[in-house]
Order: C-alpha cells, then structure tokens, then sequence
C-alpha cells in the first residue's frame, strides 16, 4: 500500500461500510415489519371473517327461527279456531302460515349449511312439523265448513301432544343457534382485543425501529461526520497540522483517512507555495528595478540622445542639400545614407519610446466610444486612405474603460498596416467588427491584403522583427509588438487568425474595464519570462519582422 493510498483496516463489524450498515438495517426493519404486517393482515382478516359470519349467518339463523316458530304458532291457532268454530276466516292465517313456513324452512336451510348439528335440528323441527300437519292440520283444514270438526275434538290430545314436540324442537334449535351467535361474539371480542394488541405492538415496534435507526445514524454517520467537518474547519481555519482523526463506518474512516491524505499534501505544496511566492517577490523586485532603468533610459533617449541625433540629421541633410552634385557619385550616395541612417534612428528612438510609455505614461483610464476612436483614427489616415482608395467598413463598436491613447495608438497601428500591406494594384478593403464572448469583447479587424504566413504568425509581435526590408515597406517594427503590449495591459489577448486565407485578420480581446495592477504585474513578468525562454532578444533592423507584412511576398 503506497502512501497516498487509505484502505479499510480491522475484521468484522469494524470493517462495515456505511452502505452495508443501511442494508442490513434495512433488510432487518423489512423482514420485522414484513412479519407484523402479516400477522396484523391476518388478524384483521379473521376479524372480518368471524363479524361477517355474525352478521350474515348467525344472527339472521337465529332471527329466522323465530320467525319460522310465530308462522307455525300461526297455523296452529288458525287449524284449532277452524277445528272448533269451522269458520272459513280460521284458515287464513293457517294458509298465510304455511307460506311463511316454507320461505322460512329455505332460509334458515341455507344459512345453516355444513353445520351438522344445526342442520340435525332443522331436520328435527321440520320432521315434528311434518308429524303434527300430517296427523291434525291437514286433516282438521280439509273438513267441511259451516260446523266444528268433530276429527279436531277427537285428536285434541293427540295435537296438542304433537305440537309440544314441535315447540321443543324448536326450542332446542332456538338455543342451539343462540349459543352458536354468543359463542362467534365472543370470538370476535377476542379477535378484535388480538387486533389491537397486534397494532399497539407494530406501532411499539416502528417507534423502536424509528428510534434505533436515528441513534444509528447518529452514532454512525452524523457524529462520525460532525467530528469531520469540525477537523476540516480548523484546517481550513489556518490549523493545518492537525490530523483528521478516522471515525464511524469503514468508509467514512477511509474518506478521513483521505481527507488527511489531502491535508498533508496541502501542507507540502504550501511549502512549495511559500517558496515560489518568496521567489516571485524576488522577481518582482527585479522587474521593478528593471523598470527603473527602463525609465531612465527612456530619459536618457529622450533627453540626452535626441540633441545629438538631432544635430547629425541636421548637418547631413545641410550637406546633402550644398553639396549635392558638387562631389562625385560615391560622395552622394554616403551623404544620402547619413541621412537616411539619421532619420531612421530618429524615427526609431520616437517608436520606442511610445512603446515604453505604454502602462507608465499612458494610464488614464475612462469610458470610451470606440466608434470615436475608430473615426479619429481614420481622420489621421485620411492620407493614406485618400492614395490607396481603401473602403473600411465599421460595425458598432462597444464603449469600454480604457486609456484613451492607448486605444488610438492600437487602432491606428492595426488600421494603418492594413491600409499600408494591400496587395499592389488593388484597393484595399477592411472590416472592422466587434462580438461579445461572455465576460470579453472579441475584436476583428480584416483585410485582403498579402497576409501573414502561418509560421510568422507569433513573430510579428516581436519587437523589432521585420519581414521586409525598410526598402520595400517602411517602419521600425514596433507596431504589432505595441498593440500586443496594449492588448494585454487591458487583459485581453490578441493574435493572427490561421484560418484566414484572404488577406490578413487580426483578433484581439478587450474587457469592460482593465485588470487590477496586480494582474497586469503577474501579466508582464510571465510575458518577460516567456521572452527569455523563446530568446527573442532585440535583432538587426533590417533583418527583423516590420508589423503586418507577409513574409511570403
């Protein structure tokens, strides 16, 4: 096991995991409340089963047996006032009886079932009745009317024998069925108490799982989870030897573990941290006092070496213009190049001290319409505009806080070497557009004139490279390298765009508003650093990368 590498450690419960702790708690809850479901479904089932066999069976046997007893008690009295009087109206309840007694018989046939003992009874009571209508109803019902019966004086012993059996059957059945309804009662009195113990005993037991589950987790995640996050504030907090102490669940001890891990390798790479600051401080130190002797010698150049240039270009040019034509051709040509050489120098010096003035002179910044820009840029080309017969398209351009010289220097740097590399003999055309790209503005401006090939494509934005000779395009070199170092001092980016294939297209990014001093000071020195790795140092003049030229021309 490597060193950056945390495994699980310990044999049995210990080395549980969060995931497999849930589970079998889970699956235990599941199988216990699995059980008690079943046992409350099935005592609520039995519960309907017994009130339903009451409702629907017992009671109503019962209610039926009485009924069927009042029909019978109705045949009798109408078969014995009949027998006594021979009264026609005698015979009605006696017919209405019998009626009742066969609707009756079928109910309490159907209610009764498989019960044997209850359907043993019904026999007995249906047999007496048999009997008793066999022997005196029917008989005493078929004699004539208008005269008593003398069949019903003669078997009035016999009757009155026959329908107390009847009545005892009866009564035998009555108290059977009575104690069979007492008896389901009962049983549902009993079902009905099971019923509520069994739910009192779920609702014990949820409460019990509800708690044990919550103290689970307590115990093993969020008191295991507490002490982590309490570990993780003091480091974040500035604390960063303390140690993540493991606790909980295997995994939970192991994400610790990991998190310890990543404590101790922030503690490394803050050393490293507080190195390479210590370093870049040091580098800054440097970069400023680079700066200062950048800014002296921009002093010197402007002040001490201007005099000079200025009297040798004076005096040549005093020279050239008496001596012209007085002295052979060798000695004219030498005079011509003093001058050439001196104007040059001056031209150069000028370049490069505006170059140097970028972010240390020019750093006023204020809320600017590049449209404006864009029009006095164009006003101050309007020479070469007017000689090249260039068409320059501008769509609407944003307002932006910049530094206003600045601005007109990249605009008209990037516009003046569209204007000034187009193709011989063809006017030039150049678009000047701006899209929002989130948080940046993308800058394009566009021409089709001999382009830039893909190789030089980073090294026109050197300072003093040159693809041309001064003899074929003019200049010092230093304008793509100033719109470079304007560009980034404003936090944007610029570059070639390889894909063109029609001329020359320049991108560059702006924000609404320039980055801190902070930015910018980091910007310059990864810049400088960059430099130095690539060895791009200052080269011959006429050997360098003139801004804008196409070095397959």
């Amino acid at each position: 096991m490597t060193g950056d590498e945390v495994r699980p450690h310990g044999r049995g419960l210990t080395a549980w995991t969060t995931r497999r702790w849930l589970l079998v708690g889970v699956a235990t809850a599941l199988a216990v409340l699995a059980v008690l479901g079943v046992t409350g479904a099935w005592v609520l089932g039995r519960t309907a089963s017994i009130s339903d066999e009451l409702v629907d069976v017992k009671s109503p046997a019962l209610s039926t047996s009485f009924r069927l007893e009042s029909a019978l008690l109705n045949q009798e009295t109408g078969v014995r006032g009949y027998g006594l009087t021979g009264t026609p109206d005698f015979l009605r309840p006696y017919q209405q009886g019998l009626s009742d007694q066969a609707v009756h018989s079928a109910t309490l046939e159907h209610l009764v079932g498989d019960d044997a003992a209850e359907l043993s009874d019904l026999r007995r009571v249906q047999k007496a009745v048999e009997k008793w209508q066999a022997r005196i109803a029917r008989p005493i019902s078929a004699s004539p009317a208008g005269a008593p019966s003398a069949l019903a004086t003669e078997r009035a012993a016999e009757g009155k024998t026959d329908f107390d059996a009847l009545r005892a059957a009866m009564a035998q059945q009555q108290e059977r069925l009575r104690a069979d309804q007492a008896r389901a009662r009962q049983d549902l009195a009993d079902t009905m108490r099971l019923r509520n113990w069994v739910f009192a005993a779920i609702a014990l037991v949820i409460v019990a799982l509800a708690a044990l589950v919550f103290e689970g987790l307590r115990r093993g995640i969020t008191k295991p989870l507490e002490q982590l996050a309490r570990d993780a504030r003091d480091v974040t907090s500035g604390d960063f030897g303390r140690p993540i102490v493991p606790t909980g669940p295997a995994d939970l001890r192991q994400l610790s573990g990991e998190i310890d891990l990543m404590r101790q390798r922030l503690v490394r790479e803050l050393e490293v941290s507080e190195q390479a600051r210590q370093h870049l401080d040091a580098q800054a130190a440097d970069l400023q006092r680079s700066n200062s002797e950048l800014e002296q010698f921009a002093y010197v150049a402007s002040h001490d070496l201007q005099e000079p240039l200025r009297k040798v270009s004076s005096f040549t040019q005093l020279l050239q213009r008496r001596y012209t034509g007085q002295l052979d051709a060798k000695a004219d040509q030498y005079i011509a190049f003093a001058v050439d050489g001196a104007n040059r120098m001056q031209t150069l010096i000028n370049d490069l001290l505006e170059f140097s003035r970028v972010g240390r002179v020019h750093n006023t910044h204020e809320s600017i319409a590049l449209d404006a820009v864009v029009e006095r840029t164009l006003s101050a080309l309007s020479v070469s505009i007017e000689e090249t017969g260039a068409k320059i398209t501008c769509e609407g351009l944003p307002t932006l806080v910049a530094d206003p010289t600045q601005m007109g220097m990249l605009w008209q740097n990037l516009i003046g070497n569209a204007i000034k590399f187009h193709r011989p003999g063809q006017q030039p055309h150049i678009e000047v557009s701006a899209v929002r790209e989130d948080s940046l503005w993308r800058f394009t401006v566009t021409d089709d004139g001999i382009g830039i090939a893909p190789e030089y494509a980073e090294k026109v934005f050197v300072i003093f490279q040159r693809l041309h000779t001064k003899d074929v395009y003019s200049g010092s070199g230093i304008g793509l390298a100033m719109c470079k170092k304007i560009v980034e001092f404003h936090g944007g980016t610029i570059a070639v765009d390889p894909e063109y294939t029609g001329g020359t297209r320049i991108t560059f990014t702006l924000a609404d508003a320039p980055p801190a001093a902070e930015e910018q000071l980091v910007s310059l020195m990864a810049g400088r650093s960059a430099a130095e790795a690539d060895g791009k140092g200052p080269l011959n003049h006429d050997a360098g990368v003139d801004s804008g030229a196409d070095p397959t021309s």
